[in-house]
């Protein structure tokens, strides 16, 4: 059987051709006009039809060079259905390398959108219309904020079966059962029955290789589940299954002062164990930073200097010992770390 034409940004793709639509949005105060670049890929035979969208969030880039990196891939030649790449979503934010538009806004708060609301409403409406609301699954690529450290991992409402399949076959260690906030494009898609993941991983405006690595992977492997791409050919082991947090939560500053961490990202922190040390100046008075229960560290802040009340680690709790998902955080490293002089350092596109 063969797939139908798809209709983008006023364009016509017909099956096996790959374009690149240009959507209008608000423009700048200079008056250059802004679009919306979206690649779009409709493969010869029928399927779903994913998009992977990344930088909502405009100083998030790990996405981008993940994109990036996916689009290049020779696997996509075998691809059933169609698959959307929108890699820069909040054009305005990503110019200005910052997470908000310049109306103050988050994008991933502002969705459905208007398109005679603010600027962030107007870009939400248009990206909810003219590409989410033609798909029938996506991925929204994501990182940790400004000095903020995100383990890879998975977020998704987990109570939706096929969101579910979804989020075990992405393949990191960590997966969150995430509920939905208000005005982000998971719950506007969410009600309209499209599944979706969001894949957090690294912090903002940095590279973060492993994190990249995992994205591209990852992708694909949701691409595999859901019969877009054929089976793996590789004879790497497949990963052991992985191990859901239903809970996790922010381990605040006692005292405000210079902050030493003392556990790494994904390590084992044991309940009671020192997650790290905050000082004065001169070191004349030490305050613990203590774990309230077993857990994995999946996101730490990078700043030394901290305020009395700041989120230092985030640790998510797991109903089995965290012994099994430690070990499976070791794995996933060794796995995804580059060699040396290999050409994924350089940014091109991983060999998987």
């Amino acid at each position: 059987m063969k797939n139908r034409p798809i209709e983008f940004g006023g364009e016509t793709i017909l099956p096996g051709q790959q374009r690149t639509v240009e959507i209008p949005l608000a423009g700048l105060v200079t008056q250059h006009q802004l679009q919306l670049s979206v690649r779009v890929l409709n493969g010869h035979s029928p399927g779903p039809c994913l998009f992977v969208s990344a930088a909502i969030h405009g100083d998030e880039i790990n996405g981008v060079e993940v994109i990036r990196r996916l689009q290049k891939l020779k696997a996509l030649k075998r691809l059933k259905g169609t698959l959307v790449l929108a890699p820069i979503v909040n054009l305005h934010g990503f110019l200005s390398q910052s997470r908000y538009l310049p109306d103050g806004r988050d994008l991933n708060r502002s969705f459905p959108g208007s398109e005679r609301g603010t600027l962030a409403g107007r870009v939400a409406h248009t990206f909810l219309n003219e590409v989410v609301n033609k798909c029938t699954h996506g991925i929204d690529l994501h990182t940790g904020a400004r000095h903020r450290d995100n383990l890879p991992q998975i977020r998704a409402d987990l109570s939706h079966p096929e969101t579910e399949g979804m989020a075990h076959a992405f393949g990191v260690p960590v997966v969150m059962h995430s509920e939905i906030r208000d005005g982000s494009l998971r719950a506007v898609a969410g009600a309209n029955g499209t599944p979706i993941l969001l894949y957090e991983a690294g912090e903002a405006l940095r590279f973060d290789e492993i994190c990249i690595r995992a994205g591209v992977k990852g992708v694909l492997n949701v691409m595999r589940h859901l019969g877009m791409l054929p089976p793996s050919r590789s004879k790497e082991a497949k990963p052991k299954t992985t191990m859901v947090s239903h809970t996790s939560s922010w381990v605040r500053a006692p005292v405000s002062g210079i902050f030493r961490a003392m556990l790494p990202m994904g390590a084992k922190a044991e309940k009671g164990a020192v997650l790290g040390m905050i000082a004065d100046p001169l070191g004349d008075s030490e305050e613990p930073v203590i774990a309230p229960r077993d857990s994995i560290v999946i996101g730490r802040t990078n700043l030394p200097l901290v305020h009395e009340g700041e989120a230092l680690f985030h640790l998510a709790y797991y109903k089995r010992a965290v012994d099994d998902v430690a070990d499976q955080l070791e794995d996933f490293h060794e796995t995804h770390e580059p060699e040396a002089g290999t050409s994924d350092v350089v940014g091109e596109a991983p060999i998987l």
